[in-house]
């Protein structure tokens, strides 16, 4: 004899017990529940071929069969599902939500309780009151006292207002997305302060010391945020295309003594990462062609490329002694990681313009001391000059002579500076290369900072420019028109948000009376208020330098700017 399918009845079975036999024992083996959150719970874990409500049931309204057909169906979600009762009690639970709460009996409980009264993080802080006393769906974020998080989004169980009572809640396990995204944040707190270096905090410090902080903080970050111990970085020489290792953090030290180059056939992962740009994992070093042996045990690797303003600055490799560690989360932290390291590198070769000898030291110091105070004394007497022009021919003559003397007072000192410190005193990695298109041009640095304005002279008079800087747009038109006479300058370096006026309205006023004098903006990566750039661009601005930049880009871009233009070097005293 066949098995009879079975009939699942909800309602008082005993006071219809006759009629329902008469009509259904022949097809049907029945099962009977007293309620709907009875008939749920048989629902979602047996099989039966028809459903029977009985009339006077709290199952008997309408919603109750929409409510068990779609039980089936959030039974097998993968987020957890829960049907609350006014006091915000569970009804129904789908297998997930049981799963998280790791118990069985929370039909009955308090939905809060049975996560363990969790944090509520918002946006809504009482998401299951607002769907109640509103009838509007709802949502927020929980956080457990074990650092789990779920997202919830309320709803009522019906949207008519008398029998919204109850509430459907989905509830999806958000932890591993927070998690990730708190180390991000992490990631971008750390990246700030690696590359942080601040000129008043390391100017007691030789280049090796900035060096040696730099890899220093690279390493307690790797360690602390990503909790890797096994790195390696080396940055590529543009002329050679060789890996110079910059840290090497247990790796065996013939890997890292090992000759690479930027070359994707014979030179590693590393050489191929350098090469192509692109980030490569290697899941399993013995299968991996391209791996050469870094760390003794290493079965994994992650190398990225460090990138700043789209320039390849060099790779930054890390290893794991267990195969497949890594996955694209990994990468992917790394990566970020990666682009803070390179800022970081960026800044710090910005950053290194000071000689090794104690002279040239001495007379360096000197020159920082006067630079900034003989531009005021500029400043001030072009503002002077302004008042007077037309009016006082002899005022004119003598403030000229004023501006002559104090250029020349810079001049000697970097003359004199010069003579102490011939070049066989200076070591190898520290002396200036020649740049004949950069001897003798006359530079105005604009800009409100005053790091930027001490780093300008400190920079670009390593090579033979003359100097000048400007607080603000106003005074850069000031200094523009009033040195003409004393043969002008030979290129404006501004940044793009002075006090007064964005880079765009400079270039708008410089070119009403000094139409060919170059000019360069400088922005911090990815900053345009007012689209300034663009229209400088659209208005015939050739060149942008994003902060922080290399000196090897400002020096390029200058050069490129005074070739572009066919600049020869201005005539004035220097």
């Amino acid at each position: 004899m066949p098995e009879k399918s079975r009939l699942l009845f909800v309602g008082d079975f005993e006071a219809q017990e006759n009629s329902v036999r008469q009509r259904f024992v022949d097809d049907f083996e029945i099962v009977a529940v007293p309620s709907l959150t009875d008939a749920l719970d048989d629902l979602r874990n047996g099989a039966y071929a028809a459903l029977y409500m009985a009339e006077g049931s709290d199952a008997s309204h309408g919603r109750a069969l929409d409510i068990a057909h779609r039980a089936l169906v959030l039974s097998c979600m993968h987020d957890g599902v829960v049907l609350l009762d006014a006091e915000n009690k569970i009804v129904w639970h789908n297998e997930c939500f049981e799963k998280w709460c790791d118990r069985s009996d929370v039909v009955g409980s308090n939905f809060y309780n049975v996560l363990s009264s969790p944090e509520i993080l918002g946006p809504d802080f009482c998401p299951l009151h607002t769907a109640i006393s509103s009838g509007i769906a709802s949502h927020s974020t929980l956080r457990t006292a074990e650092n789990r998080y779920f997202h919830i989004h309320v709803a009522p169980a019906s949207p008519n207002q008398k029998l919204r009572q109850e509430l459907i809640v989905t509830v999806r396990d958000v932890t591993v997305e927070m998690h990730q995204q708190q180390k991000m944040e992490a990631i971008q707190k750390a990246g700030m302060e690696l590359a942080d270096l601040k000129p008043e905090e390391l100017k007691h410090m030789s280049v090796d010391e900035r060096i040696e902080l730099l890899k220093s903080n690279i390493v307690h970050f790797t360690a602390e945020l990503l909790h890797y111990d096994v790195m390696e970085i080396r940055l590529l020489d543009r002329q050679t295309g060789r890996l110079e290792p910059l840290l090497a953090v247990g790796i065996e030290q013939e890997a890292a003594l090992r000759e690479l180059y930027a070359n994707p056939q014979g030179n590693g992962v590393t050489g191929f990462v350098a090469a192509t740009a692109k980030s490569y994992l290697c899941e399993d070093t013995v299968e991996d062609p391209l791996y050469l042996l870094g760390a003794r045990d290493a079965k994994s690797s992650i190398t990225v490329p460090l990138i700043a303003h789209d320039e390849m600055l060099g790779t930054f490799n890390v290893e794991s002694p267990e195969a497949r560690a890594f996955d694209e989360s990994d990468l992917q932290f790394l990566e970020r990681f990666g682009r803070d390291v390179a800022a970081a590198l960026g800044t710090l070769e910005l950053l290194v313009a000071e000689k090794a000898t104690t002279a040239a030291e001495s007379v360096e110091a000197i020159h920082t001391a006067v630079a900034l105070p003989i531009d005021d004394i500029l400043n001030e007497t072009v503002n002077v000059m302004e008042n007077y022009i037309g009016h006082e021919p002899e005022v004119i003559a003598r403030l000229e002579s004023i501006l002559r003397n104090a250029r020349d007072v810079k001049q000697v000192i970097q003359k004199v500076g010069q003579s102490m410190a011939p070049s066989e005193a200076v070591p190898q990695a520290l002396q200036t290369e020649s740049r004949p298109l950069l001897t003798g041009r006359r530079i105005l640095v604009a800009d409100a900072d005053e790091n930027v304005r001490v780093a300008a002279h400190a920079l670009l008079e390593r090579y033979q420019c003359a100097v000048e800087t400007s607080h603000n747009g106003g005074e850069t038109l000031s200094m523009v028109r009033n040195v003409a006479s004393l043969g002008g300058y030979d290129l404006v370096l501004a940044d793009i948000r002075l006090p007064d006026m964005n880079g765009y309205e400079l270039m708008q006023k410089l070119s009403a009376f000094a139409e060919t004098l170059p000019l360069i903006l400088m922005t911090g990566f990815g900053y345009d208020p007012g689209h300034s750039i663009v229209k400088a661009r659209q208005a015939g601005l050739k060149e942008v330098l994003y902060k922080p930049f290399r000196l090897d880009q400002l020096l390029e871009t200058i050069e490129r700017v005074l070739v572009e233009t066919d600049v020869s070097p201005s005539t004035g005293s220097l």
